[in-house]
């Protein structure tokens, strides 16, 4: 048996709360908060307590997804960014930069939040940035 702590960043937030994963045989299965972490010092909140439990879902995907017809079929990450890319030029160049809008997630980090509405503004031409956790 192969025990393994692993100190890593908790994906739920923006916060950027360090976590200390335990994996035994390559299997992640607890969660404690990192005592020096300047974010958290020691604490964490519910959804990190539990950030393991998602990892090894069995609903979780783990390749891209792309639609064909009413269903989806695996494809390799240069397939589906491929696909992305073009269907987002093509997008704006039909109807203009202001047919796209782009949403953020409060699981990304700040600096992924930052590099997404530069992205979208400065490439896609677009303004439509939003971000789910504007309460």
């Amino acid at each position: 048996m192969e025990c393994k702590w692993v100190q890593t960043t908790c994906p739920y937030c923006a916060c950027g709360c360090g976590l200390i994963l335990l994996a035994i045989d390559g299997e992640i299965v607890d969660t404690l908060p990192s005592r020096t972490s300047p974010t958290n010092k020691g604490t964490l909140c519910i959804k990190g307590w539990n950030v393991h439990e998602f990892v090894q879902h069995k609903d979780r995907l783990k390749k891209p997804l792309i639609r064909n017809g009413g269903s989806f079929r695996e494809t390799s990450w240069d397939e589906a960014l491929g696909y992305a890319a073009r269907e987002l030029r093509r997008i704006r160049d039909t109807y203009g930069p202001d047919a796209i809008g782009i949403l953020t997630s409060a699981r990304c980090t700040n600096e992924e939040n930052y590099i997404l509405q530069k992205f979208s503004r400065a490439t896609l031409g677009t303004n439509n940035v939003d971000h789910c956790a504007r309460l």
